[in-house]
């Protein structure tokens, strides 16, 4: 309500201009960023978004390390924009957990999400159904992962093969030599081509495998002892 030279007057007030935030990434440092950067801008006007932050990466998709998504999951946390908006589904994830796991945290924080070039947009019902499609498919594949390597383990095991490590052969007795002979844990490790926690390992059992044959007869066992004979 406002004063006006007439009197009291009503004033509607259109929606708050949603903020958004673009999300820009490229794989190597001879890319420019511009191309999804003009794009983005072009959506952003089209929906009557508000520019707030712009997030750039230099790094290859499987890079796990990217200071400008993790300072864009940052401020999201903190409600700093509502929108995020990408080029491409590819360009925000290095996997299809990891895209629907960013999804999923956006989502919790309230924030929408808009890809340009798949035309996916969480703010609507088909945008939520497809990224509900895309967990049941991703679903599906793991499923289908974890069969395959049970079955390749199982035929495996039938066929007698040894599954994990291949054992090591170490030559105990001389490792036990050359210990003797001053050399250090992490000269033996070395020399023996396994780690220091190996050669422990080796030295431990040797040490209580002499000091069981060092110990004294029992007394059952000394009454059947054999006697010594006098020549």
């Amino acid at each position: 309500m406002r004063e006006g030279p007439i009197g009291t007057v009503q004033v509607l007030e259109g929606p708050a201009m949603k903020r958004a935030a673009l999300y820009l990434r490229v794989s190597t440092a001879d890319q420019s960023p511009e191309m999804q950067r003009d794009d983005l801008e072009r959506l952003a006007a089209q929906r009557g978004l508000a520019i707030v932050e712009t997030y750039v990466d230099q790094a290859s998709g499987a890079k796990a390390r990217r200071p400008g998504l993790e300072r864009m999951m940052a401020d999201a946390r903190h409600a700093k924009f509502d929108v995020v908006l990408v080029w491409a589904c590819d360009r925000l994830a290095r996997s299809t957990s990891h895209f629907l796991q960013t999804l999923d945290e956006l989502g919790h924080w309230g924030v929408e999400f808009a890809s340009f070039r798949e035309a996916l947009d969480t703010s609507g019902a088909l945008g939520r159904a497809v990224v509900t499609i895309i967990a049941v498919v991703a679903e599906l594949e793991r499923s289908l992962i974890r069969e395959r390597v049970k079955g390749g383990l199982r035929r495996a095991r039938l066929e007698g093969k040894h599954l994990g490590r291949p054992r090591m052969v170490i030559d105990r007795e001389a490792l036990l030599r050359d210990r003797a002979h001053g050399a250090s844990l992490t000269a033996l490790a070395a020399s023996y081509r396994i780690s220091r926690a190996s050669v422990s390992k080796v030295l431990r059992a040797a040490k209580e495998c002499s000091h069981k044959t060092s110990l004294p007869w029992p007394p059952q066992a000394l009454e059947n002892r054999p006697s010594e004979s006098t020549p």
